[in-house]
């Protein structure tokens, strides 16, 4: 770089419209790099990147590329069954792992499902109905290998209190039965179109911080409502707030509390949280917490049957309807209201179904190290609900309870599920009836059991340290839950989230930056209090694109900036600012908004006799500044590569000095 070149090859490189990258030097000065300019793209050829990008980012036509047509036709159906692709290394060693494993959420399914399908209000085959069917299909469909798929306690408590706003599950029991049916169809459709249009990125439109406290407040307003069940409460509110509960359960205390139904209901919670914190502490017990809940549920259900503990007012299961799944494809409102309203439940509890599975799908894929495809799992599990509404099922997603003991047992395939289905199947045909006299409390205790997990409170202490605004959105969804309904807590958590994203968005961070000692690096001096500002210079980083949602608030910023500067300036009488130097590293993109927001700050910098130079605008801006002569207005000249280069070119002498 240090040798001399001739007169012509110098002006070649000075002539920065000639080329789209160069650089210019002055006497005694080392060359400095100016600005590249991309090449134009078609506008067809640019639409398309877009598109690509925004709905195929992880190119999932690469592995068609050179392919035979045959070949691609067998790519394409592994692609829609995976178990085709994995299937054709699965061997003895791994079907021992996965029946183990199996087997073992077989035992916390049951009666975990018998639970949830009361707390849906439905009658408790559908619960069993809904682990046979879905887990089947998602065997062949799902990638994630580590998922259990069933009923779950906040999709459960969500669909019925949705459903129970339209219609009385007790006196209109077959069109509550009809409509539970059609939303989890419409949850299903939901589900498998996100997955098909590549619109996945729509769910993490709810933060985490939202989920955690939607999903604690979910846990508390589950918890409180099977003291009904513990108690063996009769009259029992249908609201689900902590206020119209805890008032139903201490109204009833004199009339309407069962001593037996509390005393097994109490003894056996407390035997499996024992078992739950054994299995948590010392993981060889994994399987403790898992068989915990079967153990009860024969144990409550051989005392009740030998003591007629019903005949004293414990409250039984009674009746399980023996058999597989009937068809339920004739139930389904495909015209009428209950059509819509069966829609709009179906979406509402289709994405939150959709959210804790991909939560859960990502965490055990992360262990493992393998790869899990989100809009593959959309359509997976889309097309379970579907064919599950049309099999008497409700709306069956990734049980988080489930997979980590999945998990834990060495699952290694999907086959895990088809396992622990077959087991429900055989349930189904052989051993309903034995299921008579299992007392309601022993479901209370072992679905209490199972949604404590769900209150995390490490993750709220942590979103508390880290992000008090996402803290307001965690308690915002936890209170809306707990104090007035399921629905209203999601509401509370989808608009927070939503506020966050607007207030980023419209009311982007900028900076002060300074130069660090000895350095030609410069910083944010709030940072970096070591960070020296230069005198005369006004250096401003924008940490974010400038669209019309905020470019009047960035311009009013920066030029706020400047006349706070100014005044110091003046009060301390320093050297008053000439130059305005804003560093758009950070700023991935601008619109015509922003362009002419930079043109009237432009203006109003004039007339303050104040330049403007930009340092290192990236492609896509410095393409949209050449495209509205924006360069041209502002010159050539006062586009930079780096902060450094533009300080050097406006204040050699206080570069010097640093």
């Amino acid at each position: 770089m240090g040798h001399p070149v001739s007169d012509e090859a110098e002006n070649k490189e000075m002539d920065i419209t000639s080329f789209p990258s160069s650089r210019r030097r002055t006497e005694n000065e080392p060359y400095v790099y100016k600005v590249g300019y991309p090449p134009r793209k078609k506008l067809a050829r640019e639409f398309a990147d877009t598109l690509k990008e925004a709905l195929f980012p992880d190119d999932p036509l690469r592995q068609y590329r050179d392919q035979p047509r045959s070949r691609k036709f067998m790519l394409g159906l592994a692609y829609l069954f995976p178990i085709l692709d994995w299937g054709r290394g699965y061997n003895l060693v791994k079907f021992k792992g996965d029946i183990i494993a199996g087997l073992t959420i077989a035992s916390l399914c049951i009666p975990q499902d018998i639970g949830y399908a009361k707390l849906a209000n439905l009658d408790p085959q559908y619960g069993l109905y809904s682990s046979f069917v879905p887990p089947l299909i998602y065997a062949a469909m799902g990638s994630s290998r580590d998922i259990a798929i069933g009923p779950v306690a906040v999709v459960s408590l969500l669909m019925g209190s949705l459903l129970q706003d339209e219609v009385d599950p007790v006196k209109n029991k077959e069109e509550y039965l009809r409509l539970a049916f059609t939303a989890t169809f419409f949850a299903g459709i939901t589900q498998a179109a996100l997955g098909f249009l590549r619109l996945g990125f729509l769910i993490d439109f709810l933060s985490h911080a939202a989920i955690v406290g939607f999903m604690g407040g979910a846990a508390i307003t589950i918890a409180i409502q099977q003291l009904k069940l513990l108690f063996g409460i009769k009259n029992f509110t249908k609201k689900t707030d902590i206020v119209s509960v805890m008032r139903s359960v201490w109204g009833s205390v004199h009339h309407g509390w069962n001593w037996q139904t509390i005393l097994i209901g109490t003894v056996f919670l407390a035997f499996l949280l024992t078992a739950k914190y054994i299995g948590k502490k010392n993981k060889k017990f994994f399987w403790l917490p898992a068989i915990a809940p079967l153990i009860s549920v024969i144990l409550a259900t051989f005392f009740v049957y030998i003591t007629h503990a019903e005949k004293h007012g414990v409250q039984i299961v009674r009746h399980i309807k023996k058999g597989i799944n009937p068809s339920s494809f004739n139930k389904i409102y495909f015209t009428g209201p209950y059509a819509g309203k069966g829609f709009r439940i179906g979406v509402v509890t289709g994405m939150i179904a959709l959210t804790e599975a991909t939560a859960i799908g990502r965490t055990f894929a992360a262990l493992k190290d393998y790869q899990l495809d989100g809009n593959k799992e959309m359509v997976a599990l889309g097309t379970m609900n579907v064919a599950g509404s049309m099999t008497s099922c409700y709306c069956a997603t990734g049980s988080f309870s489930r997979s980590a003991v999945n998990f834990m047992a060495g699952c290694q395939t999907p086959i895990s599920n088809v396992v622990m289905s077959t087991v429900v199947l055989l349930t189904l045909l052989l051993i309903t009836p034995l299921f008579k006299y299992t007392p309601n409390s022993i479901l209370a205790s072992i679905i209490i059991t199972a949604v404590i997990g769900l209150l995390d409170f490490e993750a709220a202490y942590l979103i508390w340290k880290t992000d008090k605004f996402d803290f307001v959105a965690c308690m915002g969804a936890f209170f809306g839950v707990v104090f007035k309904s399921v629905e209203i807590g999601l509401l509370i958590a989808v608009s927070i989230s939503f506020a966050k994203i607007l207030l980023q968005v419209t009311r982007p961070r900028t900076a002060l930056l300074g130069n660090l000692p000895g350095t030609t690096i410069y910083r944010n001096i709030e940072q970096y209090p070591e960070a020296s500002k230069v005198p005369g210079v006004l250096i401003v980083r924008v940490d974010s694109a400038i669209y019309f949602s905020n470019s009047n608030y960035i311009r009013e910023r920066i030029l706020r900036w400047l006349a706070d500067e100014e005044e110091e300036m003046e009060a301390r009488e320093l050297p008053r600012i000439n130059f305005l130097i804003v560093e758009m590293s950070p700023v991935t993109d601008i619109d015509t908004s922003g362009i002419h927001a930079f043109e009237e700050m432009l203006k109003s910098l004039e007339k303050r006799k104040v330049q403007l130079i930009l340092a290192n605008p990236g492609p896509v801006v410095i393409e949209k500044l050449q495209t509205s002569k924006f360069t041209e207005l502002i010159g050539h000249d006062k586009i930079f590569l780096t902060v450094a280069d533009a300080v050097m070119s406006c204040a050699p002498k206080e570069m010097v000095d640093v």
